[in-house]
């Protein structure tokens, strides 16, 4: 693995910073008030995740006063029209989580949307009737069984939309899907093209790893399309800077590397930032 900067500073090309520090500080230190366009990010769930270097099993007021204090500094370098999308998500037995944490932003950012990041999912063909690209009964995806008779399979997390006024404009088509029905285009005034709204369902699976001896270099992580489809639905074009105060091992700087948009993230242990400077210079490269 690469070696990090005595200064705790790494820079990919001109694009990524990255910074092995808590990103408190690191964003009291670095970010300027109103400069940054997209916050993506997953921060830990507090549900006893094992994580190189952070104690994921506060007390459940303690956890949400230090997310609290994170996003009060997210909102200072959030742009006034800028987009901070949270990832998060509980577990069966404790569901509360996703939702104690919105409540606790809620007098600091609008909720604007709700979206349901689906991991799995099973469809019958005999609930969708003639859709011609359904043959028969289809099960895709991946999630991490659940025994006993208590609770469901846990397939979807959430990505909770906020922004400081609830009123920011976003790029629906630029993860729009085709229409079903293609009489609907030019039907309607707003079908000018073969694509419409996501909506806010967004079926994004895990790479499947067949090898059983290989682990995951992160506990916790999001598919590259998860941050990258953030970004599009705020718009590329508009979008100058990047951050993810959860860095992990890089997921967000790697969508901002493939979308060509400047990135700056915070990683507090060593061997996830090794492993995020692996990773992207790997694809810089690639």
């Amino acid at each position: 693995m690469p070696d990090i900067p005595s200064e705790r500073v790494y820079k990919v090309g001109e694009k990524i910073t990255l910074y092995l520090e808590d990103c408190l500080s690191g964003i009291r230190k670095y970010l300027k008030q109103e400069e940054v366009d997209v916050v993506v990010t997953s921060p830990p769930y507090n549900i006893g995740i094992r994580y190189n270097s952070h104690y994921d099993n506060m007390p459940r007021e303690q956890y949400l006063e230090w997310l609290e204090k994170v996003s009060v500094e997210i909102k200072r370098v959030l742009k006034n029209d800028g987009s901070f999308f949270l990832n998060i998500g509980g577990k069966p037995s404790d569901p509360w989580i996703p939702f104690d944490v919105a409540q606790k932003l809620r007098k600091h950012f609008v909720l604007q949307n709700v979206i349901h990041w689906v991991k799995s999912i099973a469809i019958e063909k005999s609930s969708v009737g003639k859709y011609p690209g359904i043959s028969g009964d289809v099960a895709v995806g991946h999630y991490k069984p659940i025994r006993g008779k208590r609770f469901l399979h846990d397939n979807h997390e959430y990505i909770f939309h906020f922004t400081k006024t609830g009123r920011v404009e976003l790029d629906r088509l630029a993860i729009g899907v085709p229409y079903q029905d293609k009489s609907n285009i030019g039907r309607w005034k707003s079908a000018k093209q073969d694509k419409r709204c996501r909506g806010n369902t967004w079926f994004i699976p895990y790479e499947t790893i067949w090898d059983r001896e290989k682990q995951r270099p992160h506990p916790s992580t999001f598919p590259v399309a998860l941050p990258e489809m953030c970004i599009k639905l705020h718009g590329v074009e508009r979008t100058k800077l990047v951050l993810d105060p959860f860095m992990g091992i890089g997921t967000t700087a790697i969508a901002c590397l493939k979308l060509d948009v400047n990135a700056v993230g915070f990683e507090i242990d060593e061997e996830y930032m090794k492993k995020a400077i692996e990773r992207l210079q790997s694809f810089k490269n690639f």
